[in-house]
């Protein structure tokens, strides 16, 4: 976690200036690529990369900018109810750490159009944080 404390206060100090950063939807088609794609945007020099939602909420602590998402449209369907799907049976079938619980829960609210997609969810998770202004292109 020594990493992580480090590249954030690097990431406050760099951001104290208003940034733009692009995520690009065609450099990936699924959660993993996000991922990739947003470790090499954010954390091309540290020694760990984006793996999890809450690694990618992490990373945007102490961003400051514009984010505007190219392709978004892309994004959102290939982050979509497929994607989204795939990615709460698979937590559901690797049980422990996850909550299968609140996994199974998701998964129903999603099949019944109540759920968020992957997309929607990342949208959330930018848009949680105050000092980003998201642009979907």
């Amino acid at each position: 976690m020594k990493s992580f404390t480090v590249f954030k206060n690097k990431m406050e100090k760099e951001n104290n200036q208003q940034s733009v950063t692009v995520i690009n939807g065609r450099h990936f088609s699924d959660l993993a690529g996000f991922y990739n794609e947003i470790s090499q945007m954010f954390m091309k020099d540290e020694d760990w990369k984006v793996g999890t939602l809450d690694g990618f909420d992490d990373v945007l602590y102490g961003f400051q900018g514009k984010i505007i998402w190219k392709n978004a449209q892309k994004s959102k369907k290939d982050l979509g109810m497929e994607a989204t799907i795939e990615f709460y049976e698979t937590k559901i079938r690797q049980g422990r750490p996850f909550n299968v619980v609140l996994m199974k829960q998701k998964l129903d609210e999603l099949m019944a159009g109540k759920g968020q997609t992957l997309f929607e969810i990342l949208v959330e998770i930018i848009a949680s944080h105050k000092s980003i202004n998201l642009f979907l292109n």
